[in-house]
């Protein structure tokens, strides 16, 4: 370079400070220490995991099982109803098991419980299709096993198809029949059921599935047939009721029937007079099941002229005329001679008959007459009604009269003797009382025990339920946030510092980077000068050196800073 160049490029010059660009992340990043590279991977890599499991647990926490095993057409029945509801479903991957949202799955189940869903009928048994294949040389006694588990499996079928029934099983014991027995053995069957959760079967549902056993096997009484439920307790046992009482189960519920209109008709007349709530009444009624058929014959007395009746006359008459030739005699060869011939004379009587034998007959009558008389006769034939009311008692409880007193605190007043005997009128009327038949009303005045419910202590506000869900809820999501908030602060953002932090300003520098390398500082207590026409003519040549021939240019800031000569 020619000393008059490089005089110029050495003369101190006023540059502009010029912020040097910054390196790329990538530079930066690989110009960290290793360690600290590491850590910041390492945070990286713990903060997607932590991140990854609060979308899984989240993802799983919204959906709970609602009906596991569900059958298809149980399946289909419940997911309609799903539909209806506007309640998002979702399935696992076999298909037999529902999910839905875990706010509204005890909610979903009391109302699909309520609809009688899922029905359980998908799980029928074999019934008469198993007549349907027959092997070859079955046995009489293989034969007799197969209808049987035909007959157990319609019936169970039948069973399952009632609302409240979730599963039946059916046991029949089917004796086998023989001519050679005096006595036979009588058959006999057990039913156990399993109901829907919330459900039960009453008295006259137990007595239909117990008929409708009883009704399918031939000579089966309905007190041989046991009804279980999946506890263990017998459904068809005879009531303390009508053990007492020997009555079934559709005269008891007629009982109730009967027991229940007359209380309502007792309420409907007191309760306007007394208040809803002041009066308490009981009806008990006996009831005559007993049908009674009697045969009656009243004959009316033979008396009086008109009285007897002919109801059949028979009459018979003989008569012969006398002179007329009848055979007669003792038979033989005399009695058998042919009559005289018979002279008719022209005036005076005939001549009589002659017989055989030679005899004359006389004249002869014979009158018979029979006449039956009878006397009238009623007969009454009466069948007595089943279900007649025996005898009915009324029990009726009423409260105290309500008032405030002058110095404004409640107070009761007893009724008086009138009140109350109206009040018995009254109930009287409305059960049709009959004293021919023993009724019994009762009416008494007494004041109401009123107890005041409980007082409740209301739960601090850290053992309330709903807090202490949600903070079960939310323990597990807040322990991964703060893993979370943990790796960012001590691994992560030290990385990311060092890496995006700007570059540190360096004063003093010349007015332009060549070459992409920063520049020197300027020597100490240098007075920079005022740039001058010249100098910027020498500034320009120096930028076209730069470009011309930079190798020349990077050889002589090398020597500047290692501190060799011009």
């Amino acid at each position: 370079m020619p000393p008059a160049l490089m005089d110029n490029a050495l003369t101190p010059t006023a540059p502009t400070p010029l912020v040097p660009a910054s390196p790329g992340i990538a530079a930066r990043w690989q110009a960290l220490p290793a360690r600290t590279q590491m850590l910041g991977l390492v945070g990286v890599a713990g903060l997607v995991v932590v991140l990854v499991s609060l979308w899984s647990g989240t993802r799983n926490a919204d959906w709970r099982v609602l009906f596991p095993n569900l059958s298809e057409k149980d399946g289909g029945q419940v997911i309609e109803r799903l539909t209806q509801l506007n309640v998002p479903y979702r399935f696992t991957e076999g298909g037999g098991t529902l999910l839905v949202p875990a706010a509204r799955v005890h909610e979903l189940r009391m109302k699909l419980a309520a609809g009688g869903l899922p029905s359980g009928a998908g799980t029928a048994s074999a019934g008469y299709e198993l007549l349907d294949k027959n092997s070859f040389g079955q046995t009489q006694g293989q034969e007799r096993m197969k209808v049987q588990r035909a007959i157990e499996g319609e019936l169970t079928t039948t069973i399952q198809s009632l609302e409240s029934v979730k599963a039946a099983r059916v046991h029949l014991a089917l004796p086998q029949l023989n001519g050679f027995f005096r006595e036979q053995q009588k058959p006999s069957a057990s039913v156990v059921l399993t109901l829907h959760p919330g459900r039960t079967l009453d008295r006259s549902q137990i007595a239909g599935i117990v008929r409708v056993v009883s009704g399918s096997v031939p000579e089966l009484a309905a007190r041989a047939v046991s009804v279980v439920d999946s506890t263990g307790a017998l459904l068809s046992a005879p009531s303390e009721d009508e053990a007492a009482q020997g009555l079934d189960t559709q005269q008891l519920q007629y009982r109730r029937e009967v027991e229940a209109s007359h209380l309502k008709r007792v309420l409907a007349l007191l309760e306007p007079v007394v208040g809803r709530d002041n009066v308490r009444a009981s009806v008990s009624a006996e009831i005559d099941f007993s049908q009674v058929m009697q045969t009656a014959e009243a004959y009316r007395p033979n008396q009086g002229a008109d009285t007897p009746v002919a109801v059949r006359e028979q009459r018979s008459e003989e008569s012969t005329q006398p002179g007329s030739a009848v055979a007669g005699g003792v038979p033989g060869a005399l009695s058998n001679q042919p009559p005289t011939p018979a002279t008719a004379p022209i005036t005076g009587p005939a001549q009589a008959l002659q017989a055989a034998g030679g005899g004359t007959a006389g004249a002869a009558a014979r009158r018979e007459a029979a006449t039956r008389y009878e006397v009238d006769k009623t007969v009454t034939v009466t069948k007595n009604a089943t279900g007649t009311v025996r005898r009915l008692s009324a029990a009726v409880v009423v409260n105290h009269r309500s008032s405030i007193d002058p110095k404004g605190k409640p107070a009761s007043t007893p009724l008086s003797a009138a009140e109350i005997e109206q009040l018995t009128a009254l109930v009287q009327q409305g059960i049709g009382f009959d004293a021919g038949r023993g009724d019994v009303v009762k009416v008494i005045n007494a004041p109401f025990r009123v107890e005041s419910p409980p007082a409740v202590e209301e739960l601090p506000l850290w053992q309330q339920p709903w807090l202490i869900d949600l903070l079960r809820s939310a323990a597990a999501p807040a322990a991964l946030a703060l893993v979370a908030l943990l790796l960012v602060l001590t691994l992560v953002r030290p990385a990311l510092k060092a890496v995006l932090a700007p570059a540190p300003a360096i004063g003093g520098r010349i007015d332009e980077v060549v070459g992409g390398n920063p520049a020197l500082p300027a020597p100490p207590g240098a007075v920079p000068a005022l740039a001058a026409p010249q100098q910027t003519d020498r500034i320009e040549s120096a930028r076209a050196l730069a470009r011309q021939n930079p190798a020349a240019m990077a050889q002589l800031v090398r020597g500047w800073v290692n501190g060799e000569a011009g």
